[in-house]
């Protein structure tokens, strides 16, 4: 049999674990699905599998075309279709990797379609995305580069994402880092980013942020409180405005702004009119390019 590639899963964390479960069940099922229905239109045609993959000439392809009803089905006996489900269940038995294959078809069909509605998303909410003046960010306040940063603190992704971001703010003091807090994972992701956009308010965020994304195990209020500690904090008005209206709103407002864009994962980085979902093993060489690109060649929606 020749050699399948198993696709890669992307480096990120998924909304709603459970949900993402299903997604993936779905996907295999309608693999299987597809699997079946040709096998089946192969043993209906009397071809074999490998037949059927190489676009072999069907055995009763001399049939008279008033002689096949148009559901084959119908034709066989009791005997053929208990054949026919044996022929599908041993090929699918012996080659799993079809699922894969199939699969990794799908999700790069799906890839396209949100790659497609995200070009759509960033030109109609740039503003919102790269020019808020009231957005977290670290780096250059008036950097002729943004970076923006969809991320969840308990996402270890995002977390493996910290050193590459960085190293970018080291090596170039022109980049603006902008923030999105997207607390998909847990109700513990929300305690952490109501903490961290609490400690914004008294002009502390990008120290506790990276202290949230360093913090080793999950983070829920009191662990984040704990990191927020080691600041130079007010921790009993860190605690009222972590609930108060302000942290609220920037909450809510992200989460309107990725569903908007289609991002569901975490994280997902948008350079200019480029998206780069996932932390990469190359995320800070990836990044650095899509900067040299628009310093070279400007923005159409930053």
């Amino acid at each position: 049999m020749p050699f399948r590639s198993i696709p890669r899963r992307r480096p990120s964390c998924i909304a709603a674990v459970g949900s993402n479960r299903g997604a993936r069940a779905n996907r295999l099922a309608a693999a299987g699905f597809a699997i079946a229905a040709g096998l089946a239109a192969s043993a209906a045609w009397g071809q074999s599998p490998s037949q059927a993959e190489s676009g072999g000439t069907p055995v009763v392809a001399a049939t008279p075309a008033a002689t096949q009803p148009a559901a084959t089905a119908s034709v066989f006996s009791g005997d053929q279709k208990k054949a026919i489900e044996t022929i599908i269940k041993d090929y699918l038995v012996a080659n799993p990797e079809l699922f894969l294959e199939i699969q990794g078809a799908l999700e790069q069909k799906m890839e396209k379609i949100q790659s497609e509605k995200l070009k759509v998303a960033l030109t109609e909410n740039a503003g919102e995305i790269f020019r808020r003046p009231d957005a977290p960010f670290t780096g250059n306040p008036k950097g002729d580069v943004t970076v923006v940063e969809f991320f969840d603190y308990n996402c270890g992704y995002c977390k493996r994402g910290l050193s590459e971001i960085i190293k970018l703010l080291d090596k170039d003091p022109k980049v603006k880092v902008v923030f999105k807090e997207l607390p998909i994972l847990s109700k513990g992701s929300e305690e952490a980013a109501r903490v961290a956009l609490a400690a914004r308010i008294q002009g502390k965020y990008w120290e506790v942020h990276r202290g949230l994304l360093e913090a080793k195990g999950q983070l829920n209020e009191a662990t984040s409180l704990k990191v927020a500690e080691k600041v130079s904090l007010d921790i009993a008005k860190l605690k009222k405005d972590m609930n108060g209206p302000e942290v609220t709103a920037e909450i809510e407002k992200v989460r309107a702004l990725a569903q908007k864009m289609g991002i569901n994962g975490t994280p997902h980085f948008l350079v200019g009119d480029k998206s780069i979902p996932g932390a990469p093993d190359d995320l800070y060489e990836q990044i650095a390019k899509l900067a040299g690109d628009i310093r070279k060649n400007g923005c159409s929606v930053c």
